[in-house]
């Protein structure tokens, strides 16, 4: 399997240096050339299989010849020891509870399994890497805690000084060693922004740079599995079988691994995309004309507060078209094929909180506010088909409500119960650095650490 890059100005390379690379030479993102189709049988084998056997089955059609098959299994095993819940709700309505990882989030599912692959190539080639990685809420405490304590990766994180809450910063913050935290006084599009320059930046080069955003095509791979677990678990056995998914999106990351896997022969007949008042995308689709919203706006959702979002690029191309890093269309992707598996809606602060209560009072689910967009979303489709009876139907939930306790409170005058991982954090000290939101002063401060 080889990648290409969004681009399309860079020779194809191998898994494993695309995974090391993170970005493309040319700024675009690492696609696979050519995307692998499960049969509906090996599909329906999947209902006998643990979560880790299905990531391995999954994720071995990628990176066949570039890793030992039995070494993929060992590592799928010990990235995934966790349990992955599916929450009934209401009818044929279900919460995929992706929160109960070591950092509490849905990108402990691709971060440990990235972390896994880059050690495990990294050792093979004698090599050390400096991850560079931008984070608006789960996905720094999510790679710093995969990363942590490895001889030959330094992980430094950049994130906006007033939109992640104290817990997730806690989470990045306390570990110390090889993990460096940065924060600026900005949004998450300009932390984004600073990785890609530095990246683009021949006199880096030394460094050995690598990313562990959802840019690297190793965090998208790994979030291909949880869609086939879904379908896995709730699967009666029927030939007609179908889902529909609500992805709370930020970066697309989550909602590009969902993209996959129905290209992989998941039968997926609707994809909601959720974002929350960042509602570039939705008005893409609508109008075909796309605008970048800078700076983005700060909303209850954190780490949905992304102007643009990188893996829209990734989208863009599956529907044959091209879009650069900036978000310049060279060629409209096909909008009727778009428009027919996906629905695009934006969610509102004051519709995030609504939804929180209305969950709880109604059928006591919890929701954080990125799951209550996606359960939102998911709301707003149903009002416009009658044609979900029967339908698999799947919200996603990417961070444990804990995270969030000063918004549920004063929604529901409730505590969320704290779960092991987030036991302790209020009481441990911080490292922390701050800088001027340039690039200058990121370039300065990488070539004094780590040249």
């Amino acid at each position: 399997m080889k990648y290409y890059s969004t681009n399309l100005n860079t020779e194809p390379v191998s898994f494993s240096e695309a995974l090391l690379k993170g970005l493309a030479p040319d700024r675009g993102l690492f696609l696979p050339e050519s995307i692998p189709v499960f049969d509906s049988e090996t599909i329906g084998s999947f209902s006998e299989k643990a979560y880790h056997q299905i990531a391995y089955e999954v994720m071995i059609q990628y990176l066949k010849g570039d890793i030992a098959e039995e070494a993929l299994r060992a590592l799928a095993e010990e990235a995934y020891n966790y349990e992955v819940p599916l929450e009934h709700v209401i009818d044929n309505r279900f919460i995929l509870r992706l929160d109960r990882g070591p950092t509490a989030s849905f990108k402990d599912f691709a971060a440990r399994m990235m972390g896994r692959l880059m050690n495990y190539y990294l050792q093979q080639q004698q090599r050390n890497l400096l991850i560079l990685t931008a984070t608006s809420g789960d996905t720094g405490s999510a790679i710093a805690n995969a990363f942590y304590g490895l001889d030959n990766i330094n992980v430094v994180v950049l994130f906006p000084e007033q939109e992640v809450t104290p817990r997730q910063r806690k989470q990045m913050t306390t570990l110390g060693k090889n993990i460096q935290i940065i924060t600026i006084d900005g949004k998450f599009d300009d932390c984004q922004t600073l990785v890609k320059e530095a990246f683009a930046d021949p006199a880096l080069d030394a460094l050995n740079l690598s990313s562990a955003n959802s840019i690297n095509i190793g965090r998208l791979i790994p979030q291909i599995v949880y869609y086939f677990w879904a379908f896995a678990r709730l699967r009666s056995g029927d030939a007609g079988d179908t889902l529909i998914f609500s992805v709370p999106s930020g970066n697309f990351g989550d909602m590009m691994g969902g993209m996959l896997a129905k290209r992989m022969g998941l039968p997926v007949k609707k994809f909601i995309i959720a974002v929350n008042e960042n509602d570039e995308f939705p008005v893409f689709l609508n109008t075909g004309k796309y605008e970048k919203i800078d700076p983005s706006r700060n909303c209850l959702s954190s780490a949905m507060n992304v102007g643009h979002p990188s893996n829209l690029s990734r989208l863009v191309a599956l529907y044959n078209g091209i879009m650069d890093e900036k978000g310049f269309i060279h060629k409209a992707p096909d909008f009727k094929a778009m428009h027919n598996d996906i629905f695009a809606v934006s969610v509102t602060d004051a519709a995030t909180k609504q939804t929180i209560k209305e969950t709880w009072d109604n059928y006591k689910v919890l929701l954080e506010p990125h799951g209550a967009v996606g359960w939102k979303g998911l709301s707003e489709y149903l009002k416009t088909t009658d044609e979900s009876a029967g339908q698999l139907i799947v919200s996603l939930e990417t961070a444990h409500p804990a995270k969030f306790p000063e918004a549920i409170n004063e929604i529901l005058r409730i505590d969320p119960e704290l779960p092991e991982s987030l036991k302790g954090l209020d009481d441990r000290p911080e490292f922390i650095n701050t800088i001027d939101n340039s690039y200058d002063a990121f370039k300065k401060y990488l070539l004094e650490q780590y040249r």
